[in-house]
């Protein structure tokens, strides 16, 4: 049974009818499971517990991490997970100290080794553990926790040995529970520490990047950007953006734009993209209205679709709306090359006949081995009755699979040769695309060896 039915079963007053069947029936059905399943008999000790055995028990687990040898292949990680995920539960539930609690939750932290070097954690599980439960139930005591000097020395211990790259995530979270004079003589500690470290060194970058993590939370752009040039003393785009924000954040717009302003224009569209939206709040802040203006249409044009479309209007006013969507329908007609994200925008706004016109004009284009966006511009269109642009479509995904002759998805091109066959008959008029049966024999003449796929669709 899924979570989800396991869920609506459950809301369906099973706690009052589980209360009318008595202890002695509940605990009899519990010592039951518990019997036949292990996470069951961990979660009954767990409630049986004294605070003292319980304490007991948790270390005992942590050790027994530390010692296991056993390697959990990718078939044993989810079990294997639950299993770690029991023991924050038993901390969670059975210790009420916090200094003691976030001491458990730190020693945790230190069986990263033996846990991820006997497991293969290809899907990120047991990291997530650690990365958002682990750290949660860290911060949730350490907040509590009145001994701030002890709580600063446990985080530059775990962080100074943070092999695996799951311990940083506590340093990230360290103003939850540290107040800002703690954190500035940690990161003086940090800085320290890195300078004991040779240049180029894996080491003095580390400890200069937990600088930059609380730099950011200090709201301290000039020991971010010191720390930053420190460990990267060649300045690139990602450097001019990373710095640009600590200042933002800080509420220095103009730095900000400073830092901005080194990044070139023609820059990789990732990194373009990047500079615009934080030229955008830049400007934005500073109340350049002709440059944020300026700068939400670079951002809509680069990547026209609903959310960017919205920022713009957001700028420029929602009664540009009608003027912007007709203005940019003609501009896409007029484009030399396809762009499905363009062809997309249309269909988005309202505008399918101008999105079947642009794709019948750029036809020998469309290429069906991106059928992450054909095959919605092609269901798009069949919904909306464009039936001939629609076929285009169809047919490009069914040619790219032959061409390919990836046997193992062929029933995928069935489907399409018998959508194909199916909307053959509603469309009116083929004006000079090739008929359905034209478009089909030369199918059989191009891909008539390929049986398996003939077999699937006669069958």
């Amino acid at each position: 049974m899924s979570p989800k039915k396991r869920a609506s079963v459950f809301d369906d007053g099973i706690s009052s009818r589980l209360a009318a069947l008595g202890a002695d029936n509940l605990a009899q059905a519990l010592l039951k499971l518990a019997e036949q399943n292990h996470e069951a008999a961990d979660l009954l000790a767990r409630l049986l517990a004294t605070p003292e055995d319980n304490l007991k028990r948790v270390k005992a687990k942590l050790a027994g991490l530390r010692r296991g040898r056993s390697f959990v292949d990718w078939r044993g990680v989810p079990e294997f997970s639950r299993q770690l995920e029991g023991i924050l539960e038993d901390i969670r539930s059975g210790v009420p100290n916090p200094a003691q609690g976030a001491e458990l939750v730190a020693s945790f932290f230190e069986c990263d080794k033996a846990i991820f070097e006997r497991c293969d954690d290809s899907s990120g599980i047991v990291g997530d553990i650690f990365r958002l439960r682990a750290r949660d139930l860290f911060v949730f005591y350490a907040a509590k926790c009145a001994d701030r000097a002890r709580l600063a020395d446990r985080l530059f211990k775990l962080y100074g040995q943070d092999d695996y790259g799951v311990r940083g995530c506590l340093l990230d979270h360290a103003a939850e529970f540290l107040p800002s004079e703690d954190l500035r003589k940690l990161a003086e500690r940090f800085w320290g520490r890195a300078e004991q470290e040779p240049e180029e060194a894996f080491e003095k970058r580390h400890w200069l990047l937990g600088v930059e993590a609380l730099a950011g939370q200090l709201k301290d752009p000039a020991l971010f950007e010191k720390a930053r040039l420190t460990s990267w003393p060649k300045m690139s785009p990602a450097a001019c953006l990373d710095i640009a924000r600590a200042y933002l954040e800080a509420d220095d717009a103009r730095t900000a734009l400073g830092w901005v302003e080194q990044i070139p224009e023609q820059e990789s569209f990732i990194k373009s993209w990047e500079r615009d939206e934080l030229l955008l709040a830049i400007h934005q802040r500073l109340g350049n209205q002709a440059q944020t203006k300026d700068t939400a249409w670079r951002i809509f044009r680069r990547s026209r679709g609903e959310a960017n479309l919205k920022q713009l209007l957001s700028v420029i006013g929602e009664g540009e709306r009608e003027q912007v969507i007709q203005g940019e329908a003609r501009l896409i007609g007029e484009a030399k090359a396809l762009s499905y994200s363009d062809a997309a925008f249309l269909l988005q706004v309202g505008r399918a006949a101008e999105a079947e016109s642009y794709l019948l004009r750029h036809r020998s284009e469309i290429n069906g081995d991106r059928y992450e966006s054909v095959l919605p511009l092609a269901e798009n269109l069949e919904r909306q009755g464009r039936l001939l642009v629609a076929m285009v479509l169809y047919r490009a995904l069914l040619d790219s699979i032959l061409r390919r002759g990836q046997s193992t998805i062929y029933h995928h091109a069935v489907r399409y040769l018998r959508k194909l066959d199916t909307l053959a008959g509603g469309v009116g008029a083929w004006g000079d695309v090739q008929p359905h049966n034209a478009y089909k024999d030369g199918l059989r003449q191009s891909h008539g060896r390929k049986f398996s796929f003939w077999g699937k669709y006669q069958s």
